[in-house]
């Protein structure tokens, strides 16, 4: 077992790697009520082609496969997961994202009672040609009813549009489609594959005895077998910040418009310190140009052209990258007119020294604040390591971070990387 400390957090991270592979953190925060614990593989949505463990070819699954599989594991032949997680009163869920999958639980009590049960219903697939046939149209149904949502519309129809090859732009649950492709056989290639414990991380956080966890998650893991882990072969797409798309127009059942605009990473193919601060530079200038007390963000307050729905993301991953501005808008065109001008201007953005500061500043207490939130902590932490990144590194990557950092990524902001999606009311 490895000690990490972090001075300048007054943070100490336990780490340690097992015989199988599976690298195990706990973080100790003293006098917190609340325990938390994540069990993470890196295993997404775009994550459809791949050399299976043990074999030589490269395999194509159907989209949404990720997803099916996260739906598929709380079912076993003892029961229902969720219910036994119910019984000793935790909270209990999972989510898939484009490159990883997490199942997760929250509890104030019986902490080592649902440790066990976290690692033990991942670790025990049960996957049968009824209970699979019987998912392909419960999914079904939930990609119909996000097909219907205007928002979540308006979000993957930029990405979308951005995107030409790159599988992140199909929806996380695949398509009605891919999914009713989903075999029994699929699922346990894709579970052998991904969910071996040196692919995955184990994330605990609360006011939690290390020496005793670290012992309850040696002795669960010792009963179990697993097959030797090779490097996994993954088929990445990379792709130029050229849109796929320019544009794109959907008539729904809103009362009022709804734009985003797109923009574009390039390659995307950095890791470790250099995407961290090449993140931490794009989250900087974004906050300069779009947070709330931007300059912006005001003006297109004042002309009415954007309301209380107003936001903006930026996504920077392996092999993919985005930033996304979104809001309800009676003025659709000129809002994007708009958006697009702020963005192409600022690859000559000049930041005074002291805008930069605050802004810094101000992210960091941000970041610094989130660390008192077990979720917040243990959701970014296995992202943060899956990008080969230390989560608690980035306080000083903030720190060191200069204007001629913020200068080195204005290539971000390129023309041809721009797109646009709009809903509009049906009626129009």
């Amino acid at each position: 077992m490895e000690k990490i400390v972090y001075d300048n957090l007054k943070e100490e991270l336990y780490y340690e790697q097992l015989d199988n592979g599976l690298n195990v953190y706990i973080l100790p925060k003293r006098g917190f009520n609340k325990y938390y614990a994540t069990f993470t593989t890196k295993y997404g949505s775009i994550d459809n082609k791949f050399i299976p463990i043990g074999k030589k070819e490269l395999i194509t699954v159907p989209d949404g496969i990720a997803h099916f599989l996260e739906h598929k594991m709380f079912e076993s032949e003892k029961g229902d997961a969720f219910d036994k997680f119910t019984e000793f009163a935790a909270k209990s869920n999972a989510y898939t994202s484009f490159n990883r999958t997490a199942y997760l639980f929250s509890c104030t009590s019986f902490f080592e009672e649902n440790l066990n049960l976290l690692l033990d219903f991942v670790q025990e697939p049960y996957f049968t040609e009824d209970n699979v046939e019987k998912e392909k149209n419960i999914i079904a149904q939930e990609i119909s009813m996000y097909d219907d949502n205007p928002e979540w519309r308006l979000y993957f129809g930029t990405i979308q549009n951005m995107f030409k090859d790159n599988v992140v732009k199909v929806d996380i649950a695949g398509t009605e489609e891919s999914i009713y492709k989903i075999t029994k056989d699929l699922l346990y290639e894709c579970y052998n594959t991904f969910y071996h414990p040196a692919n995955m991380v184990l994330f605990v956080v609360g006011d939690v005895d290390i020496e005793k966890t670290f012992d309850l998650i040696r002795n669960n893991q010792s009963k179990k077998e697993f097959d030797s882990f090779t490097k996994l072969e993954k088929n990445y797409v990379f792709e130029s910040n050229k849109v796929a798309k320019k544009a794109e127009t959907l008539e729904m059942d809103v009362a009022t418009p709804k734009i985003a605009v797109g923009i574009k990473n390039n390659e995307s193919r950095l890791l470790g310190n250099e995407l961290m601060k090449y993140e931490i530079a794009l989250d900087i200038i974004f906050d300069y140009l779009f947070s709330n007390s931007s300059e912006s963000y005001q003006e297109l307050l004042d002309e009415e052209l954007i309301n209380n729905t107003f936001s903006y993301e930026l996504s920077i991953e392996y092999s993919y990258g985005f930033g996304i501005i979104s809001s309800d808008t009676e003025k659709p065109e000129e809002l994007i007119k708009r958006l697009k001008e702020i963005l192409i201007s600022a690859r000559n953005l000049k930041i005074s020294e002291e805008d930069f500061t605050t802004i810094k500043n101000k992210i960091l207490g941000d970041s610094i604040k989130s660390l008192n939130s077990p979720e917040a902590i243990a959701n970014s932490f296995t992202r943060y390591k899956f990008c080969e990144m230390d989560m608690f590194e980035a306080i000083k990557a903030y720190e060191n971070l200069t204007l001629e950092d913020l200068e080195a990524v204005l290539p971000f902001f390129d023309e041809k990387a721009l797109t646009s999606m709009t809903i509009l009311p049906k009626n129009n």
